[in-house]
């Protein structure tokens, strides 16, 4: 070998540490703070990976995301949070009030997306919608506001139903733990000469109890409230609904879909595609405090039309025709 040419490559070679350091940067990390458990939040956790990977970040191959899974435990929220800031990840997602207003305590820099059901400025999350300031935005959606008129649908479905349950998480509000009897939602069943009566599940395990608390209370159609318990688990409340064959009202399409009778509300999977949107643009360097709030407005009506067959309703031609979709 010329002498030129040893010198050529030894000078290049010296150079393969540096573009193999330069090649090796390490990937961003988001931190996944999750108020459930994995296998209820699959369907939702790829929609927010599918928001991610439509703005340019596929997990595995330019970011990780670490999932940290309070298991419905929600006193360890603050831990989880604390523990991720620990582990210096480069973004938060927060998937309920809870579990933001813990990220938000645990950190004032590292930035926070959140998806929740609750106005954000209300409950301290931002300054205004427009302009969140400080290291915290996310996506809200009509969720609470929409309950008395989940109860007029129902009751158009039901109307000889003069006592109707509702289903709710006491943990959600453990300081007013019967809150649908009193809130709008009781408004609106005093309107419609409606007794409510509420049930409780604070866990998959108090489910049976509760609906078979339904024939004992006489009542004769359910309402369940929007919750995150609740949320990831429309299939299985949907089924037991047809169990127990009682007319139904939720949130969320998937409940109608798995045989629930009616759902009334926005896309959980549309949510969760815009958090996985914001959380990318803030990997390229955007700021929180420069992303408004997004507010989730789109509502539909599902009716599930084999279900209402099923139970003897008759849907009034006038609602069929409000519908946005009906499954047959």
């Amino acid at each position: 070998m010329r002498r030129r040419e040893f010198i050529t490559l030894l000078g290049s070679t010296a150079t393969w540490p540096l573009a193999a350091r330069a090649q090796q940067r390490p990937m961003p990390v988001v931190g996944f703070l999750g108020t459930g458990s994995p296998d209820p939040f699959a369907y939702i956790v790829r929609a927010f990976r599918q928001g991610m990977s439509e703005t340019g970040f596929v997990e595995g191959r330019n970011v990780a995301i670490e999932y940290s899974w309070a298991n419905d435990q929600l006193d360890r929220l603050p831990l989880l949070a604390a523990d991720l800031v620990r582990r210096q990840v480069t973004v938060i997602v927060a998937n309920s009030n809870r579990a933001a207003l813990a990220a938000q305590a645990a950190t004032k820099t590292i930035p926070i997306v959140f998806q929740i059901g609750n106005d954000p400025v209300e409950i301290g999350l931002v300054g205004s919608l427009n302009r969140p300031g400080g290291n915290v935005t996310g996506v809200t959606s009509l969720a609470g506001e929409l309950e008395p008129k989940r109860l007029e649908l129902l009751h158009d479905l039901v109307p000889a139903a003069t006592a109707i349950a509702v289903l709710q998480n006491p943990n959600a509000d453990p300081e007013n733990p019967n809150a649908g009897a009193s809130t709008s939602l009781g408004a609106a069943a005093r309107r419609l000469g409606i007794e409510l009566h509420v049930l409780h599940a604070s866990n998959e395990r108090d489910f049976d109890a509760a609906f078979a608390a339904l024939s004992r209370l006489r009542a004769r159609a359910l309402l369940i409230r929007a919750n995150l318990l609740f949320n990831t688990r429309s299939e299985q409340l949907a089924g037991l609904t047809v169990r127990h064959a009682v007319p139904s009202i939720f949130q969320f399409r998937e409940f109608a879909a798995a045989g629930g009778l009616m759902s009334y509300g926005g896309s959980i999977t549309e949510n969760y595609r815009v958090i996985g949107n914001y959380a990318s643009r803030i990997l390229k360097g955007e700021k929180p405090a420069d992303l408004p709030v997004q507010q989730s407005t789109k509502v539909e009506l599902i009716i599930n039309l084999k279900s209402a067959n099923a139970l003897g309703l008759t849907v009034p031609p006038a609602l069929l025709v409000r519908a946005d979709e009906v499954i047959e």
